[in-house]
């Protein structure tokens, strides 16, 4: 495909341009949906480059456990789709909504983690023909975890996970920088050891500026360290994206952001809980002490800052404790 469009003349934008002013009105989703269902509609961000935005709260009915953001990125050999939400249903809004982007259709997903709402929709989506791709460091936690996911998923949504099967990728990148040409548009892969979970890595189109982090940026809501995270490769993580220096940010909970708030959000929360945890194990202090001393104020405005902290710093120190 890529061949063909060079030999015909076309320029990639211009031919996105077309695509994107094509799609007809007989493309909008057939079946409405649910009265209670939020919609899921992708926005621009760059040229062929779109991000769905998801609650920053919990999993809910309304959200079919879709309280992420996932992205999208048109090709000339079709859409590439970044995470495939939490459900089967929730990969069919997701598959709605790119079709009132284009009518190209999904080739490729790629998954940016572990965690439940990046790749439980994947069994939809290859189902449709769709090409599943995500970092071999991601696959054991994958594998141990996808049936407590979908149970977890069971008790908040009930009926809503019905026809949710977890689904492996067909293939893993393997490598800690990785490339690779999906439908004549260049993505680039970073896995710096895990984040939030083992295999998470970053999404980068260095055609247009744009980065997909997945769980490694959250901004406007406080990040979650959890038992499968690594705080020190998490930092290691976010060192790649200041070197890379991204345009725009697509964080894998909140708002498109820039480098300066992921940093403000993200990493300098990472950074404070470690300093502090690290200072409390090695002044031999206990977690429970540890733990109500550290000063969260500068990050208490993030929605979920009150449920998630003590877990957070918690976990820090038994890191800390391990290192």
């Amino acid at each position: 495909m890529t061949a063909w469009v060079l030999r015909s003349g076309w320029c990639v934008s211009a031919w996105l341009r077309s695509v994107v002013r094509g799609v007809s009105v007989g493309l909008v989703l057939a079946a409405a949906l649910p009265a209670h269902a939020q919609d899921v509609r992708f926005e621009r961000v760059a040229e062929g480059v779109y991000a769905h935005i998801g609650d920053t709260g919990a999993r809910t009915v309304a959200n079919q456990g879709l309280n992420a953001n996932i992205g999208l990125v048109l090709t000339p050999g079709g859409a590439v789709l970044i995470d495939s939400g939490a459900t089967a249903g929730s990969a069919q809004r997701i598959q709605d909504a790119v079709r009132r982007v284009t009518p190209l259709p999904v080739k490729w997903v790629i998954n940016t983690g572990g965690q439940d709402h990046r790749w439980l929709g994947n069994g939809w989506f290859q189902a449709q023909g769709a090409q599943l791709i995500a970092h071999a460091q991601g696959e054991a936690d994958m594998r141990n975890r996808g049936n407590d996911h979908l149970e977890g998923l069971r008790a908040a949504l009930g009926d809503g996970v019905a026809g949710t099967v977890p689904t492996l990728p067909q293939r893993w990148i393997a490598g800690t920088d990785e490339r690779l040409e999906l439908g004549g548009v260049t993505f680039e892969f970073r896995h710096r050891g895990g984040a939030h979970t083992p295999g998470d890595m970053l999404v980068w189109l260095p055609q247009q500026g744009v980065l997909f982090s997945g769980d490694v940026v959250y901004v406007d809501r406080l990040l979650g360290v959890i038992p499968v995270s690594r705080t020190l490769p998490w930092l290691a993580t976010f060192a790649e994206i200041e070197r890379l220096a991204p345009a725009r940010i697509v964080p894998g909970h909140g708002r498109v952001t820039d480098l300066q708030t992921a940093q403000a959000e993200t990493r300098d929360y990472l950074m404070a809980l470690r300093a502090h945890m690290k200072k409390a194990v090695d002044d031999g202090q206990d977690i429970g002490t540890a733990v109500k001393a550290f000063d969260g104020r500068r990050w208490q405005q993030l929605h979920n800052a009150a449920d998630l902290g003590p877990g957070n710093a918690s976990r820090t120190f038994l890191e800390l404790e391990r290192e």
